[in-house]
């Protein structure tokens, strides 16, 4: 039952894509569309969006081998060749106008990373060695223009030359946040992605590393709740928990380790370790989950202050991340905990309606946002968390 709804929906989500998002005017996709699918012509265009576009339709191809998935993904990866990719410098721009001209070439690690997840999946998918040549680049790119080889990790942003940038997107650079979870959390899933399709050992060891500043600097060792903004010497400058990056944290950290340890035998003790870790954090991140099953937003202990929204991916996350907890320890607690953002999102984010989700709903289930599509809201949370869920469930039969 719970697998056939999943494989609907997935094909819903796609389906929704295919019809909305293409803008036939000026090549690529809108950059917003409202919740009535009417898009804004002249909208923005952001690498975020575009880069989680070209992984959608390429991990769709890839699992389905269904070819009218085909022509997205090829659209997505021509779109940001020509208009994303900094000819002069190198990277990815931050965001293009509806013509495809560079609007704010800020160079956001976040950013980069996507464009990294994107064009490894499509060249796992395709097998196009542009794709892999491409993606190979920006991995180098990457490490030599934003890799701290003293203390680790990655600083958070660069100007389009790669100088310091005097603004960020994600955190303040005036209070020194320059290294920070989420970025560092989407550069592990794009090191992943990428070392499936080009298994070096550049690539090995800077999974090894981000997974070593995950253990040693973001995840709290009393807590299991993850640090947000730190300095480039990891010292915490902001933070509060966030739940739904605390439960994709505790699937995408053990996906790393095991993609390592299936490669390197070496890296067996390290999978275990991280193991023990996610368990922890999918136990942690539970404080966020309410009696209907939804999964609270943020908390912010400094104010007290408990934001209740459940947000569309944070919802697409918690089912994967407790699915996942499940498949470790086979304990029924996280299953039903995982079934049951399942039933929560069946409730109150699809929109049956117009189609694909809500950006969210209240505590009291009254629908949030504006917007199907933006910068933000993308195909890839949901649709990833189906492809997740299906695949380990039938695992599990």
């Amino acid at each position: 039952m719970v697998i056939a709804e999943l494989r609907q929906e997935h094909k819903d989500i796609l389906a929704y894509w295919q019809r909305h998002a293409p803008d036939p005017t000026n090549g690529g996709f809108y950059g917003r569309v409202d919740y009535q699918n009417r898009p804004d012509p002249t909208a923005d265009k952001g690498i975020v969006l575009n880069a989680r576009i070209l992984w959608t339709f390429s991990a769709a191809l890839h699992h389905t081998q269904h070819d009218d998935y085909r022509a997205v993904a090829d659209r997505a990866f021509d779109y940001i060749r020509t208009y994303f990719i900094d000819p002069q410098y190198g990277g990815v721009y931050w965001s293009v106008d509806y013509k495809g001209q560079p609007k704010q070439p800020l160079k956001q690690l976040y950013g980069q990373a996507f464009a990294l997840y994107g064009l490894s999946e499509y060249a796992r998918a395709t097998g196009s060695a542009a794709a892999l040549d491409l993606a190979k680049t920006q991995f180098q790119t990457m490490v030599k223009r934003a890799y701290d080889p003293v203390r680790g990790g990655f600083r958070e942003a660069f100007a389009r030359d790669w100088s310091t940038a005097t603004d960020y997107i994600l955190s303040k650079p005036a209070n020194r946040e320059t290294k920070t979870m989420n970025t560092h959390l989407h550069i592990l899933e794009a090191f992943t992605c990428l070392y499936r399709v080009w298994p070096d050992a550049s690539v090995a060891t800077q999974m090894r590393g981000m997974i070593g500043s995950f253990l040693d600097h973001i995840v709290d060792p009393k807590t299991y709740r993850m640090n947000l903004f730190m300095d480039d010497d990891w010292r915490v400058r902001r933070t509060a928990t966030s739940y739904g990056h605390d439960i994709e944290a505790s699937w995408l950290l053990p996906e790393a380790a095991d993609l390592l340890a299936e490669r390197n035998p070496a890296d067996k003790p390290l999978q275990k370790r991280v193991r023990d870790v996610a368990v922890r954090m999918a136990r942690a991140a539970s404080a966020g989950l309410e009696p209907d099953g939804g999964m609270n937003y943020e908390f912010e202990p400094e104010t007290g202050h408990l934001n209740r929204e459940r947000s569309w991916w944070v919802m697409a996350e918690a089912m994967v991340g407790y699915l996942n907890a499940y498949q470790l320890t086979r304990e029924q607690q996280f299953l039903d905990k995982s079934l049951a953002s399942w039933t929560f999102i069946k409730k109150y984010l699809l929109d049956t309606k117009n189609g694909e989700w809500f950006s969210g709903v209240t505590a009291d289930h009254r629908v949030l946002g504006t917007e199907k599509i933006s910068m933000w809201k993308c195909p890839y949370h949901n649709s990833r968390a189906c492809l997740e869920m299906l695949d380990r469930l039938e695992q599990l039969r």
